[in-house]
């Protein structure tokens, strides 16, 4: 089993990088190693599950904490199972006797070579060659790609998708059997799923321990097999899944739906189906993080005298008074008016960009009235005009 690449290491960042820089180097890599830009590239697919494994953990505090001080063992839920995790063995005194209690079975109070194998190896760089106990594994992960429109990401939607999948097999239960027969104990591992070998070393003996090859692991061989998934305990079919989609997600964002992978092996738990987030863009308005932007036209009276405008919004429309002499591409704030945060719920503003119209294709009455208009308004009434002819080069 290939040891595991420091999740730092893997997107890329440094050990004290911000929240802000974890998640924009996770972001680049999703994009970068999606199955959907990468089709058939097995490397990229690696690459794309390592970065979502990377990110679970960096992203929340908990995991990230116990993961920058004790690694990988930190953070795996397999690591110190019936040991009470790492304050169950009462210090390193606790290893059953010295060297000599390494070649029990974990269960006098000692530890396997293989339970203080992983230990090291996960914390100080080494490298495995045995299997896990019993041969669980956790099934296989999934992503799929939907797209929304931006309303949707404003205000937050549910989505039904198809995704195709192994499932459970309903006919045998996911065992394999054919209903009404049994499994049989493995006849090489005696329905232990591992095969023991002993060595013996300079330190003394130690024990290897590895998967059962004939059962895979699970201690049980299948004598009869289902017909209806010929011994697999698993069928291929299209499922339907409703994914609920928080307001205020952007493009990129991931949603993982815990359990919703393939079924896990010989006991292992599900794998878990990972929901990436495209998002339209908008006709008018535009996003930047929580804050959104929009450029809205006003007549040249309006900017003159000033006016009372309503902008419009997503449901609802706001009252804004234009100040007499606003200037073209003048901007203002409307707080609290742009979109929800998916994890606080706490909405960003909403920018007005002021866009002035001139008027085109007037017609010869509109044209004299204007001419009058600047007859009577003079120089005065534009003063940085009026400044910038003056200039001399």
């Amino acid at each position: 089993m290939a040891e595991k690449r420091d999740y730092y290491e893997v997107l890329g960042v440094s050990k004290g990088a911000s929240d802000a820089e974890i998640k924009k180097a996770y972001h680049k890599l999703a994009m970068k190693y999606h199955p959907d830009k990468n089709p058939g590239d097995k490397e990229a697919e690696e690459k794309f599950k390592e970065a979502n494994e990377a990110y679970e953990i960096l992203s929340d505090p908990d995991k990230k904490d116990k993961y920058d001080r004790f690694g990988h063992a930190g953070v795996d839920p397999n690591f110190g199972a019936g040991q009470g995790g790492f304050g169950g063995f009462g210090g390193f005194g606790n290893f059953g006797g010295g060297f000599g209690g390494f070649g029990g079975d974990g269960g006098q109070g000692g530890m396997s070579f293989e339970d203080i194998f992983d230990m090291f190896g996960s914390m100080g760089g080494g490298r495995r060659t045995s299997a896990r106990r019993g041969g669980a594994q956790k099934g296989n992960d999934l992503q799929k790609t939907i797209t929304i429109d931006f309303t949707e990401a404003v205000f937050g939607c549910s989505k039904q998708i198809e995704i195709p999948k192994d499932v459970k097999c309903k006919t045998c239960n996911g065992s394999g059997a054919k209903p009404g027969t049994n499994k049989k104990t493995c006849d090489q591992c005696g329905g232990t799923g591992q095969i023991t070998q002993v060595s013996n070393t300079p330190f003394g003996r130690f024990q290897n321990i590895s998967t059962c090859p004939k059962c895979g692991g699970s201690g049980q061989i299948v004598e009869t097999p289902c017909t209806d998934c010929n011994g697999t305990g698993r069928k291929h079919k299209n499922v339907k899944i409703k994914v609920d989609i928080p307001a205020g997600v952007d493009s990129d964002s991931i949603i993982t739906l815990r359990g919703q992978g393939e079924p896990g092996i010989n006991g292992g738990p599900d794998g878990d189906l990972y929901i990436v987030v495209n998002v339209r863009p908008h006709s008018t308005y535009k996003r930047r993080g929580d804050d959104l932007y929009l450029d809205m036209p006003i007549t040249f009276e309006q900017a003159a005298l000033g006016a009372k405008v309503q902008v419009p919004g997503f449901g609802e429309s706001y009252s804004y008074t234009i100040p007499a002499g606003t200037q073209n591409g003048s901007s203002f704030r409307l707080k609290g008016k742009g979109v929800p945060n998916p994890r606080t719920g706490r909405k960003g503003d909403l920018y007005v960009k002021v866009n002035v119209e001139i008027p085109t294709k007037l017609n010869r009455n509109q044209k004299k009235a204007v001419e009058e208009l600047s007859e009577k308004l003079g120089d005065s009434a534009y003063p940085k005009k009026s400044k910038f002819d003056k200039l001399k080069f």
